[in-house]
């Protein structure tokens, strides 16, 4: 009998091989299309709306999302899968936002489980905690940013408050196999040490968290909003320097965990 799983559809709008980011060893990232945030430093814009779009990129129109089977996304996983035993790598969902396609992403981590492939996440965790406990059996490493502990200041950058994901980062500490803090360092938003000690402080309050990455901002996806005829709302805000990534990294160490910029 068929492996129904297999037969389940979602909405994509690219697979990344080779990738050395976003999780352990070698890893192949899927990314859905769907976000609940509408974070103004976004790099990934055409993540956001479920809908398929087209974008303007280098002079020509490209078809921004499509629709997929999990059987069509796990065949493109396998193709690397001697470079994952060798790596201790895997895949990792990203995106947008995962959890707003539960069936579709669960169904794909439990495939790659089948085959003994390493899962990894990331997400904003902002979805039901009942959507979260559905897919903690099936993920090895959760990847999740925690922008901001002010709520109102959360909303305003990113068009959500924060209650929801603070939450479910504690239930993900508590029932997960592994959880890593990602912070997206924006200057104006969180780059200070006071806003980046709250975070780190919380971090530590978490069940078994002691590894925390620090995210500088840039702009490589800048031209993505042109191509979207969309507005980019951060402006000529620059990159925070390596020396301010420094502070904010002893900072966050200050707190007894592991830190890192980038991950």
């Amino acid at each position: 009998m068929a492996d129904s799983k297999l037969l389940t559809r979602g909405r994509i709008f690219d697979i990344q091989r080779f990738s050395t980011h976003d999780g352990p060893g070698i890893r192949t990232i899927v990314f859905l299309k769907g976000c609940a945030l509408r974070c103004r430093w976004c790099c990934n814009p055409e993540s956001q709306s479920y809908n398929i779009e087209q974008m303007k990129q280098n002079e020509k129109i490209k078809t921004i999302g499509k629709d997929v089977t999990v059987a069509e996304v796990l065949e493109e996983v396998l193709r690397d899968a001697p470079y994952y035993r060798r790596s201790g790598g895997g895949i990792t969902l990203s995106g947008g936002e995962s959890l707003l396609q539960p069936d579709f992403a669960i169904s794909l981590l439990k495939a790659c489980h089948d085959h003994g492939i390493n899962t990894a996440i990331e997400t904003t965790g902002f979805a039901e905690q009942s959507v979260i406990e559905r897919f903690i059996p099936h993920i090895d490493l959760f990847l999740m940013d925690i922008k901001h502990i002010n709520s109102a200041k959360h909303a305003e950058f990113t068009g959500q408050p924060n209650e929801r994901i603070l939450e479910n980062a504690a239930l993900i500490a508590r029932q997960a196999k592994r959880l890593i803090v990602r912070v997206p360092v924006i200057p104006g938003f969180n780059d200070t040490e006071t806003e980046i000690s709250d975070i780190a402080a919380f971090a530590k309050s978490l069940n078994g968290v002691n590894e925390i990455h620090l995210l500088p901002y840039h702009r490589m996806g800048r031209d993505k909003y042109e191509g979207l005829n969309r507005p980019y709302l951060m402006g000529d805000v620059p990159p925070p320097t390596s020396e301010h990534m420094e502070k904010l990294i002893n900072v966050a160490r200050s707190h007894g965990l592991t830190a890192k910029i980038g991950g």
